[in-house]
């Protein structure tokens, strides 16, 4: 009987360890997703997703409270350029990391909501199109000045241009609407 309680005293504390390394392991894999991301990361993770789907929401807008085609024109191509830099943050994010889909910035809207016509153009134009795409640029420059993650910081690399593009639209539709920029 001797010979068995050191055999069974080591089984235990062999199952023992194995339940604990297992729990390590999987507290580890559950919670090791966003707490590993580097904040400037998850910066541009939240600031990135807010800004363009506030552009993107605000484009929405557009669609139904503006009478210009030109300002039409500028925000079915803001929905077409930000619907894919979302996408693209999706796919480039760690697994374990949530990114909203659509998280705009209600309080940049609220001003523009129930306006139509001109007054709702002029709005759009100068807070939405103009500010929020300098916003967005900002995030995405930060993400690349500072970021860690290899596939997002190659998503804000690829994705700056579409907005740098955007922007310059913006500036010409402002500049064409004699609006201040």
């Amino acid at each position: 009987m001797n010979s068995r309680k050191p055999l069974a005293s080591l089984i235990a504390a062999s199952t023992t360890g194995l339940l604990l390394a297992t729990a390590a392991h999987a507290q580890t894999a559950t919670t090791g997703g966003a707490q590993q991301l580097h904040q400037a990361d998850q910066a541009f993770i939240t600031d990135g997703t807010k800004t363009v789907s506030t552009q993107l929401d605000g484009a929405r807008l557009a669609d139904s409270r503006s009478t210009d085609r030109d300002v039409k024109a500028f925000a079915e191509k803001l929905v077409s350029d930000d619907t894919k830099l979302i996408d693209a943050m999706r796919a480039a994010s760690p697994r374990g990391v949530d990114v909203p889909r659509n998280d705009p910035d209600t309080a940049a809207l609220e001003p523009i909501k129930n306006l139509r016509g001109a007054d709702f153009d002029k709005a759009y134009i100068q807070q939405v199109a103009l500010a929020g795409q300098q916003s967005a640029i900002s995030a995405f420059q930060a993400e690349i000045a500072s970021g860690r993650d290899a596939q997002l910081k190659s998503t804000a690399t690829k994705g700056l241009p579409t907005l740098q593009a955007d922007y310059a639209q913006a500036q010409a539709l402002a500049k064409r609407k004699h609006l201040e920029q």
